[in-house]
């Protein structure tokens, strides 16, 4: 991302001022018109409805479901948002904002939040929704046989009831004034009660009406959206194309309308093209490599900072991003969050530390096997070529074993010791760390257990007091960084591309693609 572009990104998402933005374009050299231009904003205009939205997607396997306990991934979360709302929708300020309920409110302490739910809002399949579909949509995720990616950050419900028709209860074991934030993680869409989750039924502004797992996804307009200003084409279809060459090409000859994980490596030859504009988004999305941390090899701690020193990161910003993103400290807290921890020491490779740390754990003369696909991001392959050359110059060995795209995400993630993958990014550190990092969490892709960090975690979540809490999201960070078993060596910023007839496409920080809410927010202009 160009700098300017990162400014742009900023205003777009409420993080600078328009008049910052001026004085930056300024001292770029830009011409007040010409910074002018650059921030006029297609959602400012009216949208035109009708039309057939085609998207061509990576992130889809043949393995998928619509059950929003089990997504992983990048084309089924898009598919379930077009379809099913939450309780909350995070906006593109990072504000948490109503959908599904129409407000909320907490007693003292946030141990006790009441949501009012809207009223009058129907089910695809014809019911109204009640608040007894709520408390089941969220004990969906709830149990000790549930395997939702959302079990951890719902782990502080005590209890969850209905209160009439249109009122729910939820009590948690302690205090958390991020509770609204939680409700809006895309796995805790809300279903009928009783329904099959895998049916994708929900009160979204699309309708399923056929899906075939990893290939196609295709749905109409839902008349009785409860969203005047959303979904204004008649129908989406999203395409599984996984091989980003093919998805590229099918951009510029037309044959889909938007894409998702552009690669860095052709954006200077789509900017080009005359039909085709970038939407690039700054945000917390990362790539990520991790090791199973709790065996051998890679319960060694000094193994795991052989690996983190052994990585070149600013190269890896320069060559696989292009720029697009910013280097990352092993943890996962973006540099644009206001808990970032600023007095942690940036890593840097360092190949002198990274032979003293392999040498310490005993590894001396051993090849490290590192299995990578192009599935876990755009890049994938060629950061593993590249961290092969920085490690051997510290003596170690990387034996790459190329994965096949389809199935990576089930057969290679959290299966293999050492491997890629690449996260969103959440939009509160609570969130994030209680997704991927604490002990229980069943998207701990590191296999990392730490009692005092899960100890921290609960404190942090009841700490109403921002600068205390800041200071354990500090040393929270600073624990993942040193002692923890992923490397997080780069942000990547959210590439997505649309034919430049696409309007209303919102820049949101957290996730690509508008939030995962693309097919509901863009129209068709011509």
């Amino acid at each position: 991302m160009s700098e300017i572009e990162y400014y742009k990104t900023l205003v777009a998402t409420g993080k600078m001022t328009r008049r910052d933005f001026m004085a930056k374009s300024s001292a770029l050299g830009l011409s007040v018109a010409a910074a002018t231009t650059l921030l006029s904003s297609s959602a400012n205009a009216t949208p035109i409805k009708g039309g057939h939205l085609k998207v061509g997607m990576a992130g889809g396997q043949t393995t998928d479901s619509l059950d929003p306990a089990t997504i992983t991934q990048y084309m089924p979360q898009v598919m379930t948002f077009a379809s099913r709302n939450c309780l909350v929708e995070v906006n593109a300020k990072g504000e948490a904002t109503p959908e599904l309920a129409e407000g909320w409110e907490a007693k003292p302490g946030a141990q006790e939040w009441v949501f009012n739910l809207r009223k009058g809002v129907e089910f695809h399949n014809g019911k109204t929704m009640d608040a007894d579909d709520v408390v089941w949509s969220i004990q969906h995720h709830l149990g000790e046989k549930s395997e939702s990616g959302a079990k951890g950050i719902l782990g502080g419900i005590s209890e969850i009831k209905a209160d009439g028709k249109d009122r729910v209860l939820v009590t948690l074991t302690s205090g958390n004034a991020d509770l609204p934030f939680l409700l809006s993680d895309y796995h805790l869409q809300i279903m009928p009660k009783d329904e099959d989750p895998a049916s994708g039924i929900g009160t979204g502004g699309y309708q399923i009406e056929s899906f075939e797992p990893g290939v196609r996804f295709l749905a109409k307009k839902n008349p009785n959206y409860f969203k005047s200003d959303r979904a204004h084409v008649d129908s989406v279809e999203i395409l599984a194309i996984e091989d980003v060459a093919a998805r590229t090409s099918a951009l510029q000859t037309g044959e889909v309308h938007l894409i998702n994980r552009v690669d860095p490596k052709t954006l200077s030859l789509l900017k080009r093209a005359k039909n085709v504009q970038i939407l690039s988004t700054a945000g917390a999305q990362h790539y990520t490599m991790p090791m199973m941390g709790d065996r051998a090899p890679f319960d060694n701690n000094d193994l795991r900072l052989a690996m983190k020193y052994a990585i070149d990161r600013e190269q890896l910003l320069k060559t696989v991003l292009r720029g697009y993103g910013r280097v990352g400290n092993d943890h996962p807290i973006a540099a644009t969050d206001q808990y970032f921890a600023t007095g942690l020491e940036q890593r840097t490779y360092d190949p002198d530390k990274a032979a003293f740390h392999f040498k310490k754990a005993g590894f001396e003369g051993q090849t490290i096997p590192l299995h990578t696909s192009d599935a876990a991001f755009a890049g994938a392959v060629d950061t593993a070529v590249l961290f092969k050359e920085s490690a051997s110059k510290a003596g170690i060995t990387i034996d790459l074993v190329r994965e096949p795209n389809d199935g990576y995400w089930s057969n290679v993630w959290m299966q293999k010791n050492f491997c890629f993958s690449y996260w969103g990014g959440r939009i509160t550190p609570d969130i994030m760390f209680s997704t991927a990092f604490s002990s229980d969490a069943a998207w701990n892709e590191g296999f990392w257990k730490n009692e005092h960090f899960d100890k921290i975690l609960l404190e942090a979540r009841a700490e109403l007091d921002q600068d205390k809490r800041k200071a354990l999201y500090a040393e929270m960070q600073t624990m993942v960084s040193n002692e923890g078993s992923v490397i997080i060596p780069m942000f990547a910023d959210y590439l997505d591309a649309a034919t430049k007839n696409i309007k209303g496409f919102e820049y949101v920080s957290v996730y690509g693609m508008s939030g995962f809410r693309a097919p509901e927010q863009v129209w068709i202009d011509g």
